[in-house]
């Protein structure tokens, strides 16, 4: 099935790496960097860091099954945000809320007329049964989604595999808090660790990252594991997937490690 088949499709799917039920509620079309497309024999390592391809890829804001939820091998707050008020600070996040890519979704169809537990299934869909899908967007699923678009949008991910290891990384910018009478900047960042070789078992033990603003500041973090966490990465469980959050004094910057 092509990408534009599922655009404004309530279509159910399962998860193809994950192997959670959701449902597509929108999707967006984000430019994927990427130093190794899958189809090449040549490893990331021996591929020049000028030849990064470029391609325009469907990605899809989807509901998860809350019943498949403390089986995920990935954070469910996909979403977060900053509080609506100037004087508000605090981080919000919803959950059961993914971005997921065109290739990892498997469609399927049901005969029940509420085939994804979540608390917000009933408030963005309705059911009928003359429609292909069965389920239509509500209205209030299409002001939420104008509503909080700066938060939600997706544009850029980007890609690389070093020694059999993928990690795809997508940012998004979710606005800026005045503290102490300067401009702080917000940005959350998914991060989908995922092991190519079935035969080697990989743990995950520690990271490293230099995060530079373009105020001018550098920035170096270092720990164990992620979220405290050590993922393990083998044949049964190959992927792990987090999200996080990074402060900037500017409203752009680079992030590596």
């Amino acid at each position: 099935m092509n990408e534009g088949f599922y655009q404004n499709k309530s279509t159910l799917f399962l998860h193809r790496v994950f192997g959670y039920r959701g449902i597509i509620l929108f999707s967006w079309l984000a430019r994927v960097f990427d130093r190794y497309d899958g189809r090449s024999k040549v490893p990331s390592s021996q591929l020049d860091v000028h030849e990064i391809r470029t391609q325009p890829t469907m990605y899809y804001q989807v509901l998860i099954d809350s019943r498949d939820m403390p089986f995920i091998r990935a954070q469910t707050e996909a979403v977060t945000f900053l509080g609506n008020q100037e004087q508000d600070r605090n981080l919000y996040a919803i959950q059961g809320l993914d971005y997921v890519a065109h290739e990892d979704l498997i469609p399927y169809t049901s005969t029940e007329r509420t085939p994804i537990e979540h608390e917000l299934f009933h408030k963005f869909l309705i059911y009928d049964s003359e429609a292909t899908p069965n389920f239509l967007p509500r209205e209030h699923l299409k002001s939420w989604q104008e509503r909080h678009h700066h938060w939600l949008e997706l544009s850029d991910v980007s890609k690389d595999v070093t020694h059999q290891i993928r990690v795809t990384v997508i940012p998004f910018y979710i606005g800026a808090r005045t503290v102490q009478g300067s401009k702080v900047h917000w940005w959350r960042y998914s991060i989908r660790i995922e092991n190519l070789n079935p035969d080697e078992v990989v743990t995950l033990r520690e990271r490293h990252w230099r995060i530079f603003s373009l105020s001018g500041t550098l920035e170096t973090v270092r720990g164990k594991g992620v979220v405290g966490e050590e993922p393990r990465l083998s044949r049964e469980y190959p992927a792990f997937q987090y999200s996080s959050h990074v402060s900037l004094s500017a409203r752009s910057g680079h992030m590596w490690g």
